[in-house]
């Protein structure tokens, strides 16, 4: 699995670049077109590298101030059906479906900290259906709130935030977690407020014994549990851009059934339901970005390190596959 660079180089970082690329082990497909950026002014260059060390390419190109000067790509092909790919692949450490791409995680992360209108509609409408799970004590519809809720991908920011000691873009996470929730409870609670003024929403729907969804509001020590593992899945999964594994993340932690039970509690004045999905969201979230916090950091501390030993565990200096 390749990864492909397109890179607007300068014409002065033009001679390092070039031969940054010739000279590496695990790039192929090097082109160059003089002349041909204009902006920049300089050329275009263009190659593939193993996946497995596209972050160390990365971290060289930074090194010769590309970034701050240039452009730099990322994309990843579709397919590669050639020699020269299957060779980089038995050369790199480790395996691609392994390979972490930290400054595409750093830029993820950025764009799950800022606050668009699409999050917050998906986390009004999620807080919503689980509103509907609270009064008809539907586990399904349970699920379905879990599922359409975006606020993982926010948590991750924060831990990569944390992990990479970039206070800016942790503090807009937590603060895109915080005004996010109270906005789509406030939404939900006044919402909740004119269905009791109707008399669709009555107290005893939401305070009356739930065998269902009666969890979702009664924090335990298996509340934390299950949130430091998804936690801990979920930065895993998405550092390596695992996303079926986030299905599982989504359906595992009871953050939004918690605002959406914390929401109707409000609305029909509970305290003792207020209290415990308060606790409840609080519990998911912090266990979340504890787990994830330290996934990360293990990963950057010794990722490289694991990946270079499976080559020897598991074989993975290997001959041309039939995939190839």
């Amino acid at each position: 699995m390749l990864v492909h660079l397109r890179l607007t180089v300068p014409t002065r970082l033009s001679g390092p670049v070039r031969e940054l690329l010739l000279d590496h082990d695990h790039v192929t497909n090097v082109v160059v077109l003089e002349g041909a950026s204009l902006d920049p002014e300089g050329d275009l260059l263009e190659c593939d590298v193993a996946r497995e060390t596209a972050s160390e390419l990365l971290r060289a190109l930074d090194g010769l101030g590309l970034p701050d000067v240039g452009g730099i790509v990322l994309t990843t092909p579709t397919g590669t059906p050639f020699a020269a790919a299957r060779r980089l692949e038995r050369l790199a450490p480790g395996d691609p479906e392994d390979a972490v791409l930290w400054e595409k995680v750093v830029a993820d992360a950025y764009a799950a900290s800022r606050p668009t209108i699409t999050f917050h509609v998906f986390l009004v409408l999620a807080t919503m259906l689980a509103s509907v799970a609270v009064i008809t004590d539907s586990s399904v519809l349970v699920v379905g709130a879990m599922v359409v809720g975006p606020e993982f991908s926010t948590v991750a920011a924060l831990c990569t935030g944390i992990v990479f000691g970039k206070a800016r873009l942790a503090g807009a996470s937590l603060r895109l977690l915080v005004l996010s929730f109270t906005f789509a409870i406030a939404v939900v609670t006044l919402m909740a407020l004119f269905l009791v003024l109707l008399g669709v929403i009555t107290e005893e729907m939401v305070t009356r014994a739930r065998p269902q969804t009666g969890f979702i509001w009664h924090p335990d020590i298996w509340s934390l549990i299950v949130a430091l593992i998804a936690g801990a899945a979920g930065v895993l999964a998405l550092s390596t851009e695992k996303a079926n594994a986030m299905v599982g993340v989504f359906i595992s932690v009871t953050t939004v059934p918690a605002a959406g039970n914390l929401a109707l509690a409000l609305a029909v004045w509970a305290p003792y339901e207020i209290r415990g999905s308060a606790a409840q969201l609080g519990v998911n979230v912090a266990g979340m970005v504890v787990a994830g916090t330290i996934v990360l950091a293990l990963q950057r501390l010794l990722w490289h390190r694991v990946m270079a030993r499976t080559a020897h565990l598991f074989g993975l200096g290997r001959e041309p596959s039939a995939r190839g």
